[in-house]
């Protein structure tokens, strides 16, 4: 599969939204949405079947863990992308064990988080390409490269 065209934002600030439309729009992609809350992510995530979620954790209404857990379980192969400013080891195991493809943090340098993020792309494309996606491996989502 190649690089996905299509999008959903899941953050509550503003601005945030604004920077990752930005940094999506110079990798390629051509429709974004967006949601600044968990409630509405999730009615987003359905109606226009995005192919890719960046999903921020700390959300109003429905957390972004619980958005991530609803997402996987409705939408198995729908790949999301967590972006938040929590950087601890238990936050990024649990979006992982939850079935998040990767893992960026979004105050970094805006040419860190674009390169984490096409980074991110990478994979999904080349796990998308692989006939034996999720066979082998426990079903668990490779690490980025």
């Amino acid at each position: 599969m190649p690089r996905p065209v299509s999008a959903l934002i899941i953050d509550d600030e503003p601005h945030v939204r604004l920077v990752f439309r930005l940094l999506l729009k110079q990798l390629g992609i051509q429709t974004v949405w967006e949601a600044g809350d968990g409630a509405s992510a999730l009615e987003q995530a359905s109606a226009h079947l995005p192919e890719v979620v960046l999903l921020d954790i700390n959300l109003p209404q429905v957390g972004g863990l619980e958005v991530l857990a609803r997402l996987k379980a409705a939408h198995p192969s729908m790949p999301v992308i967590v972006v938040s400013s929590q950087s601890t080891m238990k936050t990024v195991i649990q979006t992982r064990e939850l079935g998040a493809e990767a893992y960026v943090l979004k105050h970094a340098p805006k040419a860190e988080v674009l390169q984490m993020i096409s980074d991110a792309f990478d994979h999904i494309a080349a796990d998308t390409d692989s006939p034996a996606e999720g066979v082998g491996d426990g079903g668990q989502p490779a690490a980025p490269a």
